[in-house]
């Protein structure tokens, strides 16, 4: 008698990504497969998608997921569907919708290939992990993590699990990263010693008028929110506006303030393609009305990086936010005008200046995928080929899709945007306790501040959400 097995969607995905992967062009039909009049391609060739976070930034991210059919939406799973966005409810009307994220991947994991995390910074670890142990592909928001050690555990999982990981900075797989890598392997990025990041303000944290130092009085929770989900294994402090549906952003407790939301955004190019790793001293020089409730008004911190090897001397990053975040470049690096007089760089309001060792030029861009510039302007003559951005190629999303149906690789894997949060979270702890400190790069550990290197693991879990923060 025949023996009947039955494939599951992910070992099928397996075994195609397997047999296809000694083929350098794929015809249209294997990459994609046929769709049908209306593009729709058949259930073999499509990444079914678990999405949690309806509303917010998560408008844009599922569109843009699923923009050229390739994924398609299986199962919505939000804390508050009157929050989320009802034109992609309209859109899919057939998706099934849940409250708790387990409760969905239980009940649909077998028809889930992969799955986008676009909720708050607090619980984007959990519902990570909680994919990735069922063996589904994860597209999680930046940062990655709302802690040290949570990073870290994730860098571990994509390891142990091997699924397809990506951290949302879009930026990172656009024309500017691959023109900033072009420019690197020119010889514009050699013997970087400091780098500029800033950003202007431009969260209500950031307006003096709006300040707070207490957490904000207990309000009644809307009938449409479950609360006790929405604090996920963070402290469930008494319900406000203020946390929910947005401006936890501002709070220690649940958000990374402007250098977790925007660094990720500012800081990758060079983290990544400078090997600049974990740094070995953090301070803060700057911290504008500090409280450990929410971020500061400004913050200037100095984070210094060793040599990393040839053409990678010792280099610093000041991180600047809020006010004069903004360099003043050296007249040595202004342009001349047709009249000959001095023309300033105009910077924009958010970015990064790379100067190098020799001071000849220094490098410039702004935030997500912008595209660098060097002052003075005639030092770009020097690189103009490298300068041209190419054109084309997968966006961000696209580039995730893509690499489930085991067409090609991310570019921000939590092997990439794992670090870079590390990074950003020592930059927390720092503004958090108004203390500098050294970090150990070898063994991962605060070596001169106990209560900054106690940090590192993050607030202990809510009962009931314990079984996450186990070693993986």
């Amino acid at each position: 008698m025949k023996e009947t097995t039955k494939i599951s969607r992910r070992l099928f995905f397996s075994r195609v990504s397997s047999a296809l992967a000694g083929i350098t062009i794929l015809p249209s039909y294997l990459a994609l497969g046929k769709a049908d009049a209306l593009g729709n391609l058949p259930p073999s060739k499509r990444i079914n998608l678990a999405c949690i976070g309806i509303g917010g930034r998560a408008k844009t991210v599922i569109p843009q997921l699923c923009s050229n059919g390739a994924a398609k939406p299986v199962a919505f799973c939000d804390v508050d569907f009157n929050r989320a966005s009802k034109e992609l409810m309209d859109t899919f009307p057939e998706v099934r919708r849940f409250t708790d994220f387990r409760v969905m991947l239980d009940q649909m994991g077998d028809d889930v290939d992969a799955v986008s995390i676009v909720t708050p910074d607090h619980t984007h670890f959990v519902q990570t992990i909680d994919a990735m142990q069922r063996g589904k592909h994860v597209y999680v928001e930046k940062p990655l993590t709302h802690s040290f050690r949570e990073a870290t555990l994730l860098i571990q999982a994509e390891k142990r699990y091997g699924v397809v990981t990506q951290m949302g900075n879009q930026g990172h797989t656009s024309p500017g990263a691959r023109q900033f890598q072009q420019l690197h392997k020119a010889g514009a990025l050699e013997d970087i010693v400091k780098i500029e990041a800033y950003k202007d303000p431009s969260l209500w944290f950031m307006e003096a008028a709006q300040r707070i130092s207490e957490f904000p009085k207990a309000e009644p929770i809307p009938s449409s929110l479950n609360y006790d989900l929405w604090c996920g294994p963070a402290k469930m402090m008494p319900f406000s506006g203020r946390y929910h549906p947005f401006d936890w952003r501002a709070f220690y407790i649940y958000g990374n303030g402007m250098l977790g939301d925007w660094g990720a955004h500012i800081i990758d190019f060079a983290h990544n393609y400078l090997k600049l790793g974990l740094p070995t001293e953090v301070e803060p020089l700057r911290l504008d009305d500090y409280n450990q409730v929410i971020f500061p008004l400004s913050s200037h911190i100095r984070m210094q990086f060793p040599e990393r090897g040839t053409g990678l001397p010792a280099c610093e990053i000041l991180w600047r936010d809020g006010s004069d975040a903004v360099p003043v470049l050296d007249q040595k690096y202004h342009s001349s005008d047709a009249s000959g007089n001095l023309v300033i760089p105009r910077l924009g309001r958010a970015g990064t200046v790379l100067h190098r060792k020799d001071e000849q030029f220094v490098i410039q861009r702004g935030s997500h995928g912008s595209v660098s510039r060097l002052y003075p302007r005639a030092s770009m003559m020097d690189y103009k080929r490298a300068l041209k951005a190419p054109s084309g190629g997968l966006d961000h999303m696209q580039s995730f899709i893509q690499s489930c149906m085991g067409n090609g690789k991310t570019t921000s894997p939590f092997s990439v945007g794992g670090p870079l949060t590390q990074l950003l979270m020592l930059g927390v702890i720092a503004q958090y306790l108004n203390e500098g400190f050294n970090f150990d790069r070898d063994t991962e550990r605060i070596t001169n501040n106990q209560t900054a290197n106690a940090l590192l693991e993050g607030p202990k879990p809510r009962k009931g959400w314990e079984r996450y923060y186990s070693e993986v």
